[in-house]
Order: structure tokens, then sequence, then C-alpha cells
């Protein structure tokens, strides 16, 4: 592949100071010396490149990027000052950038990555990318099946509090962050949150681990419940010999991860559960990993514990997003698993008795709901009635099958013991709880990881 002359003479030269400032502990005036770059970003409305995005323009790179919709996220970096364009035809990416991002969603043969590679511009992932951008940083990374968002949250919350001053890529837009999903600190600590989906996670080199749980998902990807875990062993083991891996001993799929991996264990279940600001026992779990984070860092207890004790959640975690003109509380989450769907409706059930739950689930992807069909069904219990609008078709060119939507909720019916409907779409399944479904005193809770969101701000709007 021929190579730019000029980029690979400035990427040589200040790779090496880099390196020299970041082996000596410098990794900020590292930074500071890196030549700016221009780095189009492909995919950028994700909710991780778009971080990355923006904590790179905040750094004095020049940024540009693309993306298939316009969003809120779209709309901030924006107003950041990042060039982007509702388009992915490949005519955007110009012979002078110097670094092509791209998101898991973007495809190889994407006519971006297609002109990146004609013009020989370097290419990497989202997470290759944040594994370079943190490689000389004291990276603490949150990895699991759920309850990633929420922990590295918490995290950075605590770690700010303290006036640790911490670097940070999250998940969901924090409250603490003004409304964003990063930060730009001014000390050697990076708060990552790590995804395991296609093992991404493995290019990042972390010095201590948050491990929440490890349940099982993305099986489109991964073989079987004994490869996932093994990916997580694998990404323990990137670990330093000197590294840490805080979890909950309790849990035997963490245990074992941890003991696989050989690194030092600290068990997070030996800390008290911290008292939130948002209800359910899983985000105290996820609590006790930032409690013992902060104690590995030398935070005092008492702070910590007030820290977290105002932690009132993120974006779409226990989201209340209003009340509707009816006296409905309408309340937004990303849970796509059966996992967290348990779990946030006895966090519910606990935070309002008394009162019907009304839940509209739109399962992201078919693959993931053939694959975890029967935990599904049983997952309801507890709500009055389950809507389900459509399912959310994130990858179709990686489906392996479709979900019969009328069978499924037949099914939810049967093994959650609710009232479970076919909703046959968005606008439908607005149109029934406006007119059929909800009443006065209800909780909606709006849950999945596509564009289900949506339905839950327009429930609030009229």
């Amino acid at each position: 592949m021929p190579t730019n002359p000029r980029r690979c003479c400035y990427s040589i030269f200040f790779s090496g100071i880099f390196g020299f400032l970041g082996f000596f502990g410098f990794p900020l005036l590292a930074e500071f010396y890196t030549a700016p770059m221009k780095i189009f970003c492909s995919g950028i409305g994700g909710i991780g490149l778009s971080a990355y995005a923006a904590l790179r323009a905040a750094q004095g790179h020049t940024v540009l990027g693309s993306d298939r919709s316009d969003s809120a996220l779209i709309h901030d970096l924006r107003e950041q000052g990042i060039d982007i364009v509702l388009s992915q035809d490949g005519s955007h990416v110009s012979d002078d950038c110097e670094l092509f991002v791209y998101s898991e969603a973007i495809p190889e043969a994407s006519p971006e990555r297609m002109r990146a590679q004609a013009l020989s511009i370097p290419q990497l992932s989202y997470f290759q990318a944040l594994g370079e951008l943190t490689s000389d940083f004291r990276v603490v990374a949150v990895a699991g099946t759920h309850g990633k968002s929420s922990t590295t949250a918490m995290a950075a919350r605590v770690l700010i509090d303290a006036g640790l001053d911490p670097n940070v890529i999250v998940g969901t837009k924090m409250h603490e962050l003004d409304g964003r999903n990063w930060r730009k600190g001014a000390s050697p600590l990076f708060v990552v949150e790590a995804c395991e989906y296609r093992r991404s996670f493995h290019a990042l080199s972390p010095e201590i681990i948050l491990l929440t749980n490890a349940d099982g998902d993305h099986f489109d990807y991964y073989r079987s419940q004994e490869d996932y875990e093994q990916a997580f062993v694998d990404f323990v083991k990137r670990l330093p010999p000197d590294g840490l891996v805080i979890t909950h001993g309790a849990d035997p799929v963490c245990a074992s991860i941890a003991e696989r991996g050989e690194r030092r264990v600290i068990d997070a279940d030996a800390v008290p559960l911290p008292t939130l600001a948002t209800p359910g026992l899983h985000m105290q779990q996820n609590a006790q990993l930032v409690l013992a984070l902060a104690e590995e860092l030398k935070i005092d207890r008492d702070q910590a514990l007030a820290s977290l004790a105002g932690y009132a959640g993120s974006w779409r975690r226990l989201e209340v997003r209003g009340e509707t003109s009816g006296g409905v509380t309408v309340i937004d989450d990303y849970g796509h698993h059966p996992a967290e769907i348990r779990s946030t409706i006895q966090a519910l059930l606990g935070a309002y008795p008394g009162r019907r739950l009304v839940v509209v689930f739109q399962p992201h992807t078919h693959d993931r709901t053939r694959k975890l069909y029967d935990a599904f069904t049983r997952s309801f219990t507890g709500a009055a009635v389950v809507i389900i609008p459509n399912i959310y078709d994130a990858r179709p060119d990686r489906e392996s099958g479709a979900v019969d939507v009328g069978a499924f909720v037949r099914d939810i019916a049967a093994g959650s013991r609710v009232q479970a409907i076919d909703g046959r779409s968005l606008p439908e399944t607005e149109r029934l709880l406006r007119e059929k479904i909800l009443q006065a005193q209800d909780v909606l809770l709006v849950l999945g990881a596509g564009n289900v969101t949506e339905l839950a701000g327009r429930m609030i709007e009229a």
C-alpha cells in the first residue's frame, strides 16, 4: 500500500517524542508535543466515537466526521466546532486527512473506508484509536455485560469530587459532565468504558479493571458462553503483572474470570452497599466496585460515600424523563439484556410501590433476541403490561434469522405472566398507550438500546 511520505515522517518523529515523554511518566506533555492531526471519524454519532472525537478536538486536533442521520450528539459535536456531514458516500474523506477512525457499525467495504484505503490514510477502529489515545495514561477500564456506563459514570463522579481530575470516556451522557460523555482532565488517570463486542476491549492497556458481571451477550460474534468468558480472561491478562481486578467475589463467573486472569483481585462485596439517589440493588452493586476503587486510590471512604450518595443516574439509565399530561411518570432506560430488564423492573417496583408498571420494550437485534429467547420471555415478571413495538435491526448484515414478534409476545405473556401486546410499530404503540393502555399514576418504562428512546420524549411532549 502506498504511503504519504509527509504523514509517515511526521508520524515517526512525533511518535518518538510521544513515546519518550510517556516513558518518563508525562503523558500530558506527550500530548502537548504531538503534532495536530486532521482526523476523520466515520459513524461519529455513536456514543463512543462521539466522545473520542470531542476529546481529540479539545486536544487541538482538527476533527470532522460523518453519519447517516442527525441526533442530539451530532448537534452537540457541531457546537464544539466539529464539521459533520450526513452522507457516507466517501466524497468527504479528503487526501489531507491523517487518520481515519471508524465505528464498529461501518463495514470494511463501506465507501468511506474504501476511500481512506485508496488514499493510504491510516485506519483504526474506535477502540483501536482509544487504545492508542490512552496508551500512556493510567487506565481504569470498566467492563462487563451490563452496568458499564453507570459504573463508569459513578467512578468519574467520585474521582472528580476527590480532586483527581480524571480524563473520561463513557457510554452515556452525565449531569456531572454538563450533559456530555467525555472529559479532558489534567491528570494521568483515564476512566474508560470497555466494550467486549468483537473483543474490542483488547485494544486497551488498563492498569485497573472494574468487572461488573459476565452473564453472556453478543452471541452473533461469540461462539458460546465459554468463548465469551475467555474474552474477559484475556482482557484481565492485558493488565501489567501488578495490575488489579475489582469485581464481585460472590459472582462465580466473575470470580472465575479473575482467578484465571492471574492478577491481584479485590472483592468489592467486602465493602458496604452505598446509598444512591437512583433506585436499584444492581446500581448499588455497581457502586460497590467504585467504592473499592476509591479505597485503592486512597480516597477517604466517607468522601466517596458522600459523592455516591449524590449520584442520581445518567442519560437513559433509569432516567426520569418527566410526567405526561395524564399523570404518568415516564422513565427511559437503555437495558436490552434479560438480566438488565429484570433488574430495572425490580428497581422500579421498589421505587414506585403500588403503581402500575407499563413496559415498552424494543429488542435490540433479531440475533440477540433469538439466542437469549427463553430468558427474555421470563424477564418481565412484575410488570402489568408489556408492549413490543418492533425489533430494532441494528446489524442487518450480521443477522442469522428473524424473530416472529407475534410468537415472542405470546411467549412473554406465558413466561412472565403479564399482559403482552404486539405494538406493530412505534407510532402504533404510542397510539395504544395514549388511547387504550395508560392510566393516571402509571409508570411507563421505555426500554431498549434502539430508537425506542424517541417514544419516551414524545410521550411527555403532549
